[in-house]
């Protein structure tokens, strides 16, 4: 019963871990370059805000894929479009930070917001806790789309 909820919950923080390690090296050298905002969260909240909204978005999975009864089909388009969101999560990192492709990181970072968008839209006939535990997480995608692309 508690294997569901761990994994699930555990999973967006895979992407993250693998985005910590091509960031670390850039965060020191090419992104002290770009010209940044006056209102941009300092550098020591992304850790922490990150490790956050994984939480948040991956224990919402589980609350979804239980109330579904597991990889149904009726489970089909809320968790396909999880799951799809979080492949564009899992690539902005390495588009931005590892390519320095800003052109296409905004493209990215766009269709990854509509994505989380449409997935909570999938998610709140199911469960509202887990649409909202999503709300953070399209707010600070917000934020940065703002941040990198003002």
């Amino acid at each position: 019963m508690w294997m569901p909820m761990i994994g699930l919950t555990a999973l967006p923080h895979l992407g993250g871990l693998y985005g910590g390690y091509i960031t670390r090296k850039e965060v020191k050298t090419w992104y002290p370059t770009l010209q940044k905002p006056s209102w941009r969260p300092p550098n020591a909240a992304f850790p922490v805000v990150w490790t956050c909204l994984y939480t948040g978005m991956g224990y919402g999975s589980y609350l979804v894929w239980k109330e579904l009864g597991g990889f149904t089909e009726d489970a089909l388009v809320p968790m396909g479009l999880y799951g799809l969101q979080l492949a564009l999560n899992w690539a902005w990192t390495p588009i931005f930070f590892g390519a320095h492709k800003l052109k296409w990181a905004l493209i990215e970072i766009v269709m990854l917001t509509g994505t989380v968008g449409a997935t909570m839209l999938s998610w709140y006939p199911i469960s509202r806790t887990a649409t909202l535990l999503l709300a953070p997480y399209l707010s600070w995608l917000c934020l940065e789309a703002a941040v990198w692309f003002e």
